[in-house]
């Protein structure tokens, strides 16, 4: 397996970096007061998606109750979401999957209740190179959300959003992660691989 799926946080805790925004969404799933749609801004690399997995993660683990953040990691739908192969997780990439032709599929299939979980999670990465009649076609359901759909919409330019789309989102923006940060979790890896660096090594591979 390559390190990069190997080390990919699988909850929180194992989420290093966005302090901030991790807590605010922590705080959130555990009090069970999630808005419908998340907009997730940044350059690539920085979690965007992840994160948004570890919501799926969370809000349809089979033990998630009120005042629990973290996914159990054993029950079947967090096992599904880590493989990939959650029918409650919608992902698409809206570089290929950008016409609205797209999203009307994608409309048809959250009107359906989730077949396992609690919600229906969408996820849209790269959702800036969508179309506008596909935008128009996601703003009327960002607009009125079935109860049971969680949008998550990530993008690196989200000034190509129309502030319609970005108004009906509640907006975290991820920051580049400090070369520091690298440095402390290569230093992790190296340590777990059983693989001897020095600490100028690190560094110029954090920089």
């Amino acid at each position: 397996m390559t390190l990069y799926r190997k080390y990919r946080p699988q909850s929180f805790a194992d989420f290093v970096n966005q302090k901030s925004i991790k807590l605010t969404i922590q705080n959130q799933i555990a009090a069970r007061d999630m808005p419908h749609g998340y907009l997730f801004s940044g350059p690539r690399g920085v979690g965007k998606t992840t994160m948004a997995r570890l919501i799926a993660k969370a809000v349809n683990c089979e033990k998630y109750t009120k005042g629990v953040f973290e996914p159990c990691l054993k029950c079947r739908s967090c096992t599904e979401i880590a493989k990939g192969i959650s029918l409650d997780v919608e992902e698409k990439d809206a570089a290929s999957n950008r016409g609205i032709d797209d999203i009307r599929v994608l409309k048809d299939t959250v009107r359906f209740v989730p077949s396992r979980g609690r919600y229906k999670i969408v996820i849209i990465d790269e959702v800036h190179m969508l179309t506008t009649p596909a935008f128009n076609a996601l703003l009327k359901t960002l607009e009125e959300p079935p109860p049971h759909i969680l949008f998550v919409l990530a993008t690196t330019e989200p000034h190509k959003l129309p502030e319609t789309i970005i108004s009906r989102c509640q907006r975290f923006d991820f920051k580049k992660v400090s070369e520091k940060e690298i440095g402390e979790h290569l230093a992790l890896v190296a340590k777990k691989e059983g693989v001897l660096i020095d600490k100028e090594v690190i560094s110029a591979i954090a920089s």
